[in-house]
């Protein structure tokens, strides 16, 4: 999720994120043009889509194909797909979805702890069959390197999003939630809780929603499969891309989305 700055909104994509009418009307840009464009991580991360991670540079170039491919969705949440199947835990793993989060984070640690425990009780209102457990022990020693969670939450300093976070199918190398906490208290209506509900629903397999072609922007691909009607104030929706929440909210078609998903 991007960093904001003004206090109401979430700032503007990403400047190399397509949108069909913008892919169909303009010219293309190379792969280079591409990747020369996109926000890296510190760790070397490529971020798309605003909040998604891509490890490599084989990945990326993978997306940018998804990206310019001539296909678009048909059909009226939204979920991840890999290699033509859902991108979703066990039901015995996301029963037990353990985290820590960073000491690093400092005197910010507070805000992100709770924040966090704001958004996994978002998700676990909603299906009885989902778990987050906190686990404050591992928290001196909380990296994707710990193997006594399933990830970790750590701090970053860049000011290119506020949050990202990962998929069910991403290698334990790449499983964290990392956040800029300064920018996650300071995103005006959008609620800390609320915004690492947003990140949260990646970890479970959601695509954002506006990926949809009823959003009419935002494009990013076709690897998904529909849960639900089109929701445009679904907490999965940025408001830039005709997104209609006012607070990044979970939705009753969310609450549905996700039972749909994982059972309730």
């Amino acid at each position: 999720m991007f960093r904001t700055t003004s206090r109401t909104a979430l700032a503007a994509l990403a400047a190399v994120a397509f949108t069909a009418t913008t892919a169909a009307a303009a010219t293309i840009p190379t792969y280079k043009e591409f990747k020369a464009a996109t926000f890296q991580d510190a760790d070397g991360t490529y971020i798309v889509n605003g909040d998604e991670p891509v490890d490599s540079n084989g990945e990326l170039h993978q997306f940018y194909d998804s990206l310019v491919g001539s296909s678009t969705p048909t059909d009226s949440l939204v979920v991840n797909r890999v290699n033509g199947r859902d991108d979703v835990w066990s039901a015995t793993q996301v029963a037990n979805l353990t985290y820590c989060v960073s000491d690093r984070f400092g005197k910010d640690k507070a805000d992100v702890v709770n924040a966090m425990a704001q958004g996994t009780a978002l998700w676990e209102g909603a299906s009885s069959r989902i778990n987050y457990a906190y686990v404050s022990s591992q928290d001196g020693s909380c990296t994707t390197r710990n193997s006594s969670v399933v990830f970790s939450v750590e701090p970053t300093k860049t000011t290119q999003y506020i949050a990202r976070a990962f998929f069910p199918s991403t290698s334990k190398s790449g499983r964290n939630i990392l956040v800029n906490a300064r920018s996650l208290m300071s995103s005006g209506s959008w609620t800390p809780g609320n915004i690492m509900g947003h990140e949260l629903g990646h970890t479970l397999g959601l695509r954002h929603e506006h990926t949809r072609p009823e959003a009419g922007t935002c494009f990013e691909d076709n690897n998904w499969r529909a849960l639900t009607p089109y929701d445009s104030a679904s907490i999965m929706h940025y408001p830039q891309c005709n997104g209609s929440s006012s607070d990044l909210s979970m939705t009753n078609e969310d609450r549905q989305g996700i039972q749909a998903l994982y059972g309730n």
